[in-house]
């Protein structure tokens, strides 16, 4: 039935799930699997959270849409949470990482084009990036694998290293803005150096460019701090959020700081489905649920232990990232074969380029931890 009705545009692995709780799925067959995955990043509290599951149902049955045309408690609620909890002014809701990500982008041009006059709309972006697959965020994704077919892209995009002397020759006197991931997932989780960071930082106010962070997957706890600029102690201008936020449901988030409050006026940007209540209700319960500090203390431990555990397989020669968002460079094999493998075992583990990749819930316990090791491990020693 896939193949019949889908555009062949997944890779899938021969898995079909149907049910799952915490950090195990269930197949059509009544198989069970560790889920190292959460959806990409996106169950950050598991399958099925009780209080998630409750907060969204009550929603649902209550009402579902009325569009942005009228006020609703349910978004404004979350709009505010989300403000005060990341520190900043306002923001702007829709449906995906990609659309904050275009959000950001036109917030840039409109503020280039306020402060500096026509013209100044240059946004560089890192080399090794990836912002999403519209036309637009794929023209800052700073990768050419995912540039073939899709040209003429949108014009005004540079990519630079991530070091400044690259930074400093790709910039002139049309930049804008500099965007950044902290942690470059789909390219290999690495994560950016703190003093090139800090640099970057200085660098961007002393030229009156923004700095803008696509903290779409390294967002809502995932590497231990609510947002991973606080590990850095650099804070951008505009933060883009999303996957974690709804907890299983389709949701981004472009937040700005005071002096950007006003750039996008009424008319020049909107979402059909941004800020639907069923979904905020649900991002609302993720935030109350993940931004305490025992909650993001225990992120900070459980990641340590998953580091643990991956530096003492021997058929691992690096791991790296941050709190829950890890990657593992193989010392044999590839990637793309040891996560087929362990989906025919019973662990969901993702890739990104050459290296396996680790998003499990936040809420992931030691005991799934160690069950879905335990596999990895036969895995790979197998091979």
């Amino acid at each position: 039935m896939d193949e019949q009705s889908f555009m062949p545009t997944y890779g899938r692995f021969p898995v079909a799930l149907v049910s799952g709780k915490g950090a195990t799925a269930q197949d059509t067959e009544g198989k069970t699997y560790i889920d190292f995955t959460s959806g990409i990043g996106v169950n950050c509290l598991g399958y099925c959270h009780e209080g998630w599951v409750d907060a969204v149902c009550k929603q649902a049955s209550t009402l579902q849409h009325i569009s942005n045309l009228y006020y609703n408690p349910a978004s404004e609620n979350l709009a505010h949470t989300l403000c005060q909890a990341a520190g900043y002014s306002k923001v702007f809701l829709c449906n995906s990482g990609a659309e904050a990500n275009e959000c950001a982008i036109k917030l840039a041009r409109k503020y280039g084009t306020d402060t500096y006059g026509e013209g100044h709309d240059q946004i560089i972006t890192l080399c090794n990036s990836f912002h999403g697959r519209t036309v637009t965020t794929l023209a800052a994704t700073g990768q050419d694998v995912f540039h073939t077919y899709f040209t003429p892209f949108t014009e005004g995009f540079a990519y630079a290293e991530p070091n400044m002397e690259s930074v400093r020759s790709q910039v002139t006197e049309r930049t804008c803005a500099v965007m950044v991931e902290f942690v470059q997932g789909e390219g290999g989780v690495l994560p950016l150096e703190e003093e090139f960071v800090r640099e970057l930082g200085e660098f961007c106010r002393e030229k009156g460019i923004l700095l803008m962070a696509d903290e779409v997957q390294t967002g809502v706890g995932r590497t231990g701090t609510l947002y991973c600029w606080e590990q850095y102690g650099v804070k951008p201008d505009v933060l883009t959020s999303a996957k974690g936020l709804g907890g299983g449901l389709p949701i981004g988030a472009c937040l700005c700081s005071e002096e950007l409050a006003g750039v996008l006026g009424k008319s020049m940007h909107g979402s059909t489905f941004g800020g639907n209540p069923v979904v905020c209700a649900g991002a609302q319960y993720v935030l109350d649920t993940v931004n305490r500090p025992e909650f993001l203390e225990q992120v900070k431990k459980t990641g340590k232990l998953f580091w643990e555990q991956l530096e003492q397989i021997p058929e691992i020669s690096q791991v790296r990232g941050k709190g829950l968002m890890l990657g593992a460079v193989l010392t044999k094999g590839t990637a793309a074969q040891v996560a087929t493998a362990c989906a025919e075992k019973g662990l969901l583990v993702l890739t990104a380029k050459s290296v396996l990749r680790f998003l499990p819930p936040l809420n992931i316990t030691p005991e799934e931890i160690q069950a879905g090791m335990k596999i990895l491990k036969e895995v790979l020693a197998a091979l």
